[in-house]
């Protein structure tokens, strides 16, 4: 299906915050067919959205 995966932290490759995988799935007919779950904080709020895989890059932080 994808080569994302439960636990990973990823981004919109448009940009936005850095999000945790909570699942990966078919989610027709109420989403899209390639579909990845992902959570995160807006402040201390928990927010959760189902994106297209294809709209997801892993999250690589910085080392320095």
């Amino acid at each position: 299906m994808s080569n994302i995966t439960i636990g990973e932290c990823v981004v919109v490759k448009s940009g936005g915050p850095v999000m945790t995988v909570e699942e990966v799935d078919d989610f027709t007919p109420q989403g899209p067919e390639n579909g990845a779950r992902c959570v995160w904080f807006d402040e201390n709020k928990p927010m959760e959205r189902i994106f297209e895989v294809q709209a997801l890059k892993v999250h690589v932080p910085l080392t320095f």
